[in-house]
């Protein structure tokens, strides 16, 4: 999902209330110069409403007015009647310095526009410095998990899916061993067999292999009477005996060799009890490990082939959210396919542990693990040929047919 910068807003936001809260007290109304004066306080009430009378600093004689006198203040500055002068109270307070209402007595209990300006300014500014802190904290909390976050769950996400790599290549692993084996051991049988049938095969048949017809004539005059005796001579041997040039021994020796070819491509190897020998031993008891594991061990490595290459893919990609060291490092497009491969590899092993995939790679590399060359395992290996030999001919027709596997 794409990361969408909302506390950046909520901070530009505050941060904008700011702004404006300053501008409203930068050009609102200023409070005005203000000078001190003694007040005669003529009257008081108990809650601080006075009348009093003040001498105008400013030429304009004495004045009265109202005033909020100040409730608090010392008890002889309210009654004076032990003094001379009668029960006058005494008070201090302010007169407007400049403008038109120089000389008034200025109350602050009376709101005016540089208040209603300081107010608007406050309103502004102390939720915006609020917002601000809040988008900064939140967006620092949220990029701080941003980082943690895939460094505390994606460890453990990247460390079973190389668990889970490991499985499937123990089961390629396996199986591949296990097919070189019966490779290894049917080769030999193989190329026995091919080479009864060229020997049933006349050099004759290599007159048409090319153009200009092939001088078998020559070749039979020497004694070379079957395709095997060309191929076990080679090109040097028969320029040597029959004195063909080289360029001609070697088109005849091509010819024999191609042909040989044709004829291991159509020779299959039976699976019969005449098939006796340490070799057929040998290929049997590396059959009946491949048997005994079943076609489901087949189907378990094809899928383990399948796997491999996508793991390995997505666990380079995500190496990063792995490792606090490579986030830091990493611009915000590596980090956002680091996070999206270790989604990935979290569907990838939890797929593989609900359908038993995974299982069933530790089971084939378990059962592939089998065999021996013992004599014990080759005689039980043909008693077992003989309950079902489509099994064994079934496997080695895949062993054979089939083309090695790459796990890289």
């Amino acid at each position: 999902m794409r990361h969408r910068p909302i506390f950046r807003w909520v901070t530009a936001a505050g941060l904008l209330l700011v702004v404006l809260g300053f501008v409203v007290w930068e050009t609102g109304p200023d409070y005005p110069e203000l000078e001190l004066v003694e007040l005669t306080v003529l009257e008081e009430e108990p809650d601080g409403t006075c009348a009093v009378r003040w001498t105008d600093p400013y030429g304009g004689g004495q004045r009265t007015g109202p005033y909020r006198c100040d409730p608090d203040r010392d008890p002889l500055l309210k009654d004076t009647t032990q003094f001379e002068w009668g029960s006058l109270g005494w008070d201090v307070g302010h007169v407007v310095a400049e403008g038109d209402l120089k000389g008034e007595l200025y109350d602050p209990d009376v709101e005016t526009a540089a208040d209603r300006a300081v107010s608007v300014s406050d309103a502004l500014t102390v939720p915006g410095v609020l917002i601000a802190f809040a988008g900064l904290v939140c967006g620092g909390v949220r990029t701080l998990l941003r980082f943690v976050r895939p460094t505390v769950w994606a460890p453990l996400t990247v460390r079973r899916a190389e668990r889970l790599r490991e499985a499937a290549r123990g089961a390629v692993r396996e199986h591949e061993r296990a097919v070189r084996a019966v490779r290894d051991a049917w080769q030999p049988l193989h190329d026995a067999r091919v080479r009864e049938e060229l020997a049933a095969v006349p050099v004759g048949m290599l007159r048409w292999s090319t153009t200009p017809l092939l001088p078998v004539a020559e070749l039979r005059r020497h004694g070379f009477r079957t395709v095997r005796d060309v191929l076990d001579a080679g090109a040097w041997g028969l320029a040597d005996t029959t004195g063909l040039g080289r360029r001609t021994a070697e088109k005849v020796w091509s010819a024999a060799r191609r042909r040989a070819d044709e004829v291991g491509e159509d020779t299959w190897v039976r699976l019969d009890a005449g098939l006796t020998g340490p070799e057929a031993d040998r290929l049997l008891t590396a059959l009946r490990v491949l048997v005994q594991a079943g076609p489901e061990a087949r189907r378990a490595v094809e899928e383990a082939g399948r796997l491999i290459p996508e793991l390995d893919r997505h666990l380079v990609t995500a190496r990063p959210a792995a490792e606090l060291r490579l986030l830091l490092v990493t611009d915000h497009e590596g980090r956002a396919d680091a996070r999206a491969a270790v989604r990935r590899l979290r569907e990838l092993v939890a797929e593989a542990e609900r359908s038993g995939r995974w299982l069933s790679f530790l089971q084939t590399s378990i059962d592939l693990l089998r065999g021996a060359d013992a004599d014990p395992l080759a005689l039980s290996a043909r008693a077992d040929l003989a309950s079902r030999p489509d099994a064994y001919q079934e496997q080695l027709w895949h062993v054979v047919r089939a083309r090695p596997m790459l796990t890289g």
